[in-house]
Parts: structure tokens; C-alpha cells; sequence
């Protein structure tokens, strides 16, 4: 059984959720979706249009998450 883990509050991976692509706290909605999204002009409001499901904290995380390992800091993991 695959197991979820939690980078952070909001962002999980299971390698049987969207290929073990990073998502929010754990649906099926990617970070890399989240942030196409932004890519291409939405703004938070649309984004959460786009997806009911999500907040603005989980669409702040995924930036966040983004920075961070554009950054190469360190990804805490909790549990």
C-alpha cells in the first residue's frame, strides 16, 4: 500500500496519486496544476473557481513549495 506523505501542511505526494507528483493535501489537484493555472494569467479567485476544493492557503503553499525548490533550500517533512 502506498503510503502518503506530507512535505508540509498542504502538500502530499503518494506515488499513486497523479504519479507521485507533489498535490494538495492529498486530492488529485498537482501543484504543477496550480500553478499552470497562474502561469497563464488566472488569478487566485479563478483559481479557486477552477478548483472549489481548494483555499488560498493551499494555492500560497504551492508557490511556496515552488520557491523553495527553486531555491534549493531544505523541504521539511512531517508527518
Amino acid at each position: 500500500m502506498a503510503k502518503t506523505i506530507w512535505l508540509n501542511k498542504y502538500i502530499t505526494i503518494n506515488p499513486k496519486v497523479r504519479f507521485g507528483k507533489p498535490c494538495i493535501r492529498g486530492m488529485r489537484i498537482a501543484v504543477e496544476d496550480v500553478l499552470n493555472l497562474i502561469k497563464m494569467g488566472y488569478t487566485i479567485e479563478e483559481v479557486i473557481k477552477e478548483y472549489p476544493d481548494l483555499t488560498k492557503k493551499d494555492i500560497e503553499a504551492a508557490i511556496d513549495f515552488a520557491t523553495q525548490i527553486l531555491k534549493r533550500e531544505e523541504i521539511l517533512i512531517t508527518k
